[in-house]
């Protein structure tokens, strides 16, 4: 399995909880982000409700939301 596939899998679930605040702040419906992203209803809904999606989804949904997918930087350690 490549990096990528990992990454494809195993979204940081702090992410996750980024994409699903937004989905529910963002004055649509998941029918409409749905109908915009071509993203399955279904996928929406786990998401909201806490559960993963691949990092394609992760993308789609965060130009469409105008979220920033970027990763933390780490602090050093003293």
């Amino acid at each position: 399995m490549t990096q990528q596939q990992v990454w494809g899998t195993l979204i940081d679930m702090t992410i996750i909880e980024s994409i699903a605040q937004a989905i529910e702040t963002c004055g649509k419906s998941r029918y409409r982000i749905h109908k915009d992203t071509g993203i399955d209803q279904a996928v929406l809904c786990r998401i909201v409700n806490g559960g993963r999606c691949n990092l394609e989804t992760a993308e789609q949904l965060c130009e469409y939301l105008d979220l920033e997918l970027r990763p933390r930087h780490k602090k050093a350690r003293k």
